[in-house]
């Protein structure tokens, strides 16, 4: 079995530099190195080495194209995440008014299990989940001062204060086990079916969690697929063996999910963003193309047509 040791940042240079990467400014390499970890730099190195099997960089690789590769990833990160946060503060709204308009807005009314999905194969979901609401309340609910105003003033914390403390993650799965009638409700207001909102969120919760974590982004794929619809086809995605070769489970998959659930402009400035991120890189790079990055993101190179269709 293999075994790590450290390595100081002139060793981590001399590894880079046996693997074939330019470095013209040693100073400039260690202070990055150093602020940024040698293993999130190297991360973006795949795009940049001959083959699979030969792990060597590209002829004429210069440490400044890998770091601006870092950096990509890093704005376009920042862009997606504020703009999933914009979709959580949404989801959370919208789910908060149906139950409370539906079923009452104290705890005791809101957190009832005879709520949710009665069905046999969910009774121990919404056991579960409620359980997990209520730590959640109870662990954060004095951290958060309009939780806590409720319950020094009244006693308890109506639902629609209640989600500013629940994780996307139980917000998201709280959906799952909802009555058919409140999924339709919901579904409703962002134009998407219930099977199709099913599916995206827990895709909109992975890349939050992603996000959050700064982990690479840029050619992330999730286990769950979208399913085909308007914009593969408008867009001429090319299939491969019957399938789009982008925007199933990728990047661009998120891109598709998020134009659903914006406001138009909201999501036409999330695409004129990554534009000009993209053109950014694209000034940086010299061993490989921007189109080489747009397919490992599984975006189609005409992405950006995807604002015009409705």
């Amino acid at each position: 079995m293999k075994t790590k040791s450290f390595k100081t940042i002139d060793e981590q240079i001399e590894i880079l530099k046996n693997k074939g990467l330019v470095i013209d400014d040693i100073d400039f390499v260690k202070d990055i190195l150093m602020r940024e970890n040698y293993f999130f730099v190297s991360g973006y190195r795949h795009l940049f080495l001959r083959s699979k099997k030969d792990r060597t960089f590209l002829p004429n690789t210069n440490f400044r194209e890998l770091y601006a590769m870092f950096n990509f990833d890093r704005q376009i990160r920042n862009i997606i995440f504020k703009n999933l946060l914009i979709v959580e503060n949404n989801l959370k709204s919208i789910i908060s008014y149906q139950l409370s308009k539906k079923y009452g807005f104290r705890e005791k009314d809101y957190l009832k299990t005879s709520n949710f999905n009665n069905s046999k194969e969910k009774t121990k979901q919404v056991n579960d989940l409620i359980k997990k609401m209520k730590r959640q309340i109870r662990v954060n609910g004095m951290q958060h001062t309009a939780t806590m105003h409720y319950i020094n003033f009244y006693g308890f914390i109506p639902f629609w204060v209640v989600v500013k403390v629940l994780s996307f993650g139980i917000v998201c799965e709280l959906f799952s086990v909802m009555k058919t009638d409140d999924q339709e409700e919901i579904s409703k207001i962002y134009d998407i079916s219930v099977d199709n909102l099913l599916d995206y969120l827990p895709i909109l919760s992975n890349y939050r969690n992603l996000c959050a974590h700064e982990d690479i982004l840029y050619e992330h794929r999730t286990q769950k697929c979208i399913n085909n619809n308007k914009y593969h086809h408008l867009l001429n995605i090319p299939k491969m063996d019957g399938e789009y070769i982008y925007g199933r489970n990728d990047l661009f998959a998120l891109i598709i999910i998020l134009k659903s659930m914006l406001r138009k402009e909201e999501f036409n400035l999330l695409i004129k963003e990554i534009t000009y991120e993209e053109e950014v890189l694209a000034g940086k790079l010299n061993v490989i193309s921007i189109n080489k990055v747009l397919d490992q993101m599984g975006f189609p190179q005409n992405f950006k047509e995807i604002v015009r269709i409705d």
